[in-house]
């Protein structure tokens, strides 16, 4: 088995950006998107040297706003976090410092950057989003690719929050599946909810990185059912200590509050 190895020193070039509008233009979207938000970034195995050589651990919450030009590959993000393992910093203020300028610098915007030390683990919560769940509703689902054409309006306008933790896509570099909890806020006419479960279980074999396959959904709602309002956020499931959580609203609501769910 090949062992790939990894960087134990610090070295901001391994952040590899992903320019985020030629999906966008896949979507149909040039220019300004029909939606702001950001991506939140949570790295729960964050480790380095203090000046006298013992390792310190911290947990960090990045927020990376939509409009940036560039998105920052989850792999390549992990790569190098794991390169603070074996430096030697001053402080946990100057690794804050390091980590806005090198993730600012390869987002191409400037980002919000957060770290908390062992002593505020405690105020860790587990949270469920809230909302109606979809996931016990009785259907048949044959498509497992997306399929916009299963989203459809019936009845009166709502103003309603659905859930549901059974979206999964794919990365799109390694295959490698990546699960999460979606949360839609709306108000408009009434959304199919059999339509809607159909449709988000069809992301099953998509690939595509979390921030595209969010937007992706929200732009389907958006141009299938004609809400008012609408907000999608997903949180999904770590993986190598890092997980995305991406919120894209056209209507200015409050960034979410960053509480994990069980499945985090």
């Amino acid at each position: 088995m090949e062992i790939i190895p990894y960087k134990d020193t610090y070295d901001p070039a391994l952040l590899q950006p992903e320019p985020r509008a030629p999906h966008r233009r896949q979507l149909g979207i040039e220019g300004a998107p029909p939606f702001t938000g950001v991506d939140i970034w949570t790295a729960y195995e964050l480790s380095w040297l203090d000046i006298s050589g013992k390792p310190r651990v911290a947990m960090a919450t990045f927020v990376v706003d939509a409009r940036s030009p560039n998105l920052i590959e989850s792999k390549s993000f992990k790569v190098y976090l794991n390169s603070f393992n074996q430096t030697a910093l001053p402080s946990p203020e100057s690794l804050r410092q390091r980590l806005l300028e090198d993730i600012g610098h390869a987002c191409g915007m400037p980002v919000d950057v957060e770290i908390r030390l062992p002593g505020e683990f405690g105020d860790e919560r587990i949270e469920e989003m809230d909302g109606e769940l979809l996931d016990e509703i009785d259907v048949e689902v044959r498509d497992y690719r997306p399929n916009p054409a299963l989203l459809r309006t019936k009845g009166a306008p709502v103003d309603e929050t659905l859930v549901s933790n059974l979206l999964k896509t794919n990365c799109p570099l390694t295959g490698q599946p990546d699960w999460a909890s979606i949360q839609i806020r709306y108000r408009g006419p009434r959304i199919d909810r059999a339509g809607l479960l159909r449709y988000l279980v069809s992301f099953r074999q998509h690939g595509g990185f979390h921030e595209q396959c969010v937007e992706n959904i929200f732009t389907d709602i958006l141009g299938r059912c004609g809400p008012e309002r609408l907000t999608v956020y997903a949180r999904y499931t770590r993986r190598g200590g890092l997980d995305i959580n991406p919120f894209r609203t056209n209507c200015g609501e409050r960034l979410p509050r960053n509480v994990r769910a069980a499945r985090q």
